[in-house]
């Protein structure tokens, strides 16, 4: 009988793979260069991949937000979006915030979360989460899909 079961599932998930298009999970990205998400996001909006966001996307993460189209992205109950402020080291290895980086990404945000980071004092070095019924009410929910096994 549990060999039935997994065949029978082995078989939906085929079927359904077959006439899907493709889908990107991510989850647990903490974020790093700038640069390195435009150019990541902009190959996925080229692709027209969904995206379902199923965890923590920080920092350069949520260029996702701006990158790919509204209907393109939902959200899990695990999702979790972190805003902060862009920053560089400085000469003597620290980091420092950067203005010109900052009001970069902050212009790259849809307006309804420009109007959410405002809310809370703007882009800072502090991180700032959206997450649960707000960032629901922000994107559409989505339930995992088997087929979004890989993880960018």
């Amino acid at each position: 009988m549990k060999f039935m079961t997994g065949l029978l599932t082995a078989v939906l998930l085929l079927a359904g793979v077959a006439t899907s298009h493709a889908v990107v999970r991510i989850g647990e990205d903490r974020g790093g260069r700038i640069g390195t998400y435009v150019d990541k996001y902009q190959d996925m909006r080229s692709s027209g991949e969904m995206v379902i966001i199923d965890g923590l996307c920080a920092s350069a993460c949520t260029i996702v937000l701006g990158a790919i189209p509204h209907d393109k992205i939902c959200v899990t109950s695990h999702a979790s979006l972190g805003f902060h402020a862009a920053w560089d080291f400085s000469d003597d290895g620290h980091a420092v915030t950067n203005p010109e980086a900052t009001q970069m990404l902050y212009s790259m945000y849809p307006s309804p979360v420009k109007r959410w980071i405002a809310q809370r004092g703007g882009l800072t070095q502090r991180m700032i989460f959206l997450r649960g019924k707000e960032l629901e009410s922000l994107y559409h929910p989505c339930f995992l899909d088997a087929r979004a096994s890989a993880t960018r």
